[in-house]
């Protein structure tokens, strides 16, 4: 395999559709019209009509609009082309057959304010998820209304507050800390603030682990209301002391919430609830096979233990006799933090993902994404240096310090791999390893896939031995060349003006 950079030719990089806009030209035609024409100033008043330059939308025909569109839309990498070997996203293959469940008419038309009698269908759909996922987690309460992993977690800390502030009163204004290991994904820190917590950072130890004698210390200070762990943790590594971590925190007096983002290396094999954990959040949209990237949508059930249950989000889904309702007497609840139920779509496709695989097929998912991500790892260890030497469970973890002798860098590899066909995996996160690439292959890429991502990432470490600028200059296959991503960030052009000129699509 060989992929080396091409002469460059005229851009083919594609213009905005303003920029493809032709007076006079349009895309439909509406009747004559058989009445008088309306007088706007009499039916809109001129400060209710809007002003900002509707007529500056693009005049184009019907084949303007679909050829650049389709032409964009082939540019787009998607998990049916390949694999996402994003770390800590699990970009599985989404099953077809989930989304046509998804797409049963009784219920994409069915409205979120129908009352009860005619909506039991669904209040039974999203029942049976969340004793599915009680059963899965080993925690027996379960909110399905968090619309995201990170609203998941704030839920799931909050439900942490609540409890403290029942159980001790006045005395848990002085329990407010919340211990948080350094390789944590960064919406821990940001949900724990946000419920008025203060963080303290846990070391990990040599072998990626929490540093147990660093979380006796901290909790010998006092004031501990929990800890957020990631297990695995961000670095691919399972915590192999996990019920002393959650004993230690107990015996201080708080509560363990897991972070469940890496639960596709735990379903069907280990229950967080029989491991001491308190509380989790569950990513839907990961784990179970629903599609995500791009923002969106996503579903972050959060499950605890029968204490907590009480202050779980209203409403609860419950089941009386064979009839299912809503319970909002729920006195010691935090509330809503979602509106209606959460995001019904993804519910949906869960259970269908759930019913389709059953329990062995759950566990054999779990197998064989941890089976991928160590095949991964085996065959790279010689090539990319492997920070720590236990083995991985459903992600792997290198960094860059054999290619950077060359001047190559994670960013330069994870560019480079695009000439190949590949999505880089995750980079520079976490951030305890330097240079970090998280690879997680997931249980939807074979063999021959593993073997060709494999092939591509010795490709490219030779390169940056032996040609170390055709690395340092990629991509070199794609309409437009490396971005300053960093300006990017931090001085996005979020709208187009007629001055832009022909280079608007890269700005």
């Amino acid at each position: 395999m060989s992929i080396t950079k091409v002469t460059q030719h005229p851009t083919q990089n594609e213009g905005l559709i303003f920029e493809r806009s032709q007076t006079g030209r349009v895309g439909y035609r509406l009747p004559k019209l058989d009445v008088e024409a309306a007088n706007m100033d009499e039916i809109i008043p001129s400060e209710l009509r809007r002003g900002d330059g509707l007529a500056d939308v693009p005049e184009v025909s019907e084949v303007d609009v679909i050829r650049h569109f389709t032409r964009i839309s082939t540019w787009n990498y998607s998990i049916d082309l390949g694999m996402y070997p994003l770390g800590s996203c699990t970009m599985k293959y989404n099953s077809r057959l989930n989304e046509k469940v998804a797409r049963i008419g009784g219920y994409t038309n069915l409205h979120p304010l129908a009352p009860e009698e005619e909506t039991q269908g669904a209040l039974e759909l999203m029942y049976r998820l969340q004793e599915d996922l009680a059963e899965i987690t080993g925690l027996p309460g379960v909110s399905l209304q968090p619309a995201a992993g990170a609203q998941g977690e704030m839920t799931g800390v909050m439900l942490i507050r609540a409890f403290l502030d029942k159980r001790d009163g006045e005395a848990s204004k002085d329990r407010r800390v919340m211990l948080i290991p350094e390789s944590a994904h960064g919406t821990n820190p940001a949900s724990a603030a946000l419920a008025g917590f203060t963080v303290k950072a846990i070391r990990a130890n040599e072998d990626g682990l929490t540093d147990m004698d660093h979380l006796r210390e901290l909790c010998a200070e006092g004031g501990v209301a929990g800890l957020m762990l990631t297990n695995p943790n961000t670095v691919g590594i399972f915590e192999t002391n996990i019920k002393e971590i959650c004993e230690t925190i107990h015996n201080a007096g708080g509560l363990v919430y897991m972070d469940g983002a890496n639960m596709n290396a735990l379903v069907g094999v280990a229950r967080p609830g029989d491991m001491g954990v308190d509380v989790i959040h569950l990513n839907l949209h990961k784990t179970f096979s629903t599609p995500h990237g791009g923002g969106g949508p996503g579903c972050g059930p959060c499950c605890c233990t029968a204490e907590l249950a009480e202050f779980l989000p209203v409403p609860r889904i419950e089941k009386t006799g064979e009839r299912y309702h809503l319970n909002y007497d729920l006195p010691h609840s935090i509330g809503r933090v979602k509106a209606f139920f959460g995001n019904f779509g993804m519910m949906i496709r869960a259970l269908s993902y759930i019913y389709t695989h059953g329990a062995e097929g759950l566990r054999e998912a779990t197998e064989t994404a941890v089976l991928n991500a160590r095949y991964v790892a085996a065959k790279l260890k010689d090539t990319y240096h492997m920070p720590f030497e236990a083995d991985c469970m459903h992600e792997g973890i290198f960094s860059h310090k054999h290619q950077t002798a060359s001047g190559v860098h994670t960013l330069d590899i994870a560019k480079r791999l695009i000439d190949y066909g590949f999505h880089p995996p995750t980079i520079y996160f976490p951030l305890v390893v330097e240079g970090a690439m998280l690879i997680e292959p997931t249980e939807s890429v074979g063999r021959a896939d593993l073997d060709a991502f494999v092939d591509a990432m010795k490709h490219v470490d030779r390169e940056a031995r032996e040609t170390p600028e055709l690395v340092l200059g990629a991509p070199h296959s794609t309409r437009i060349g490396r971005l300053d991503e960093a300006t990017a960030a931090r001085k996005p052009v979020l709208r187009w003006k007629p001055d832009m000129g022909s280079n608007a699509a890269s700005a």
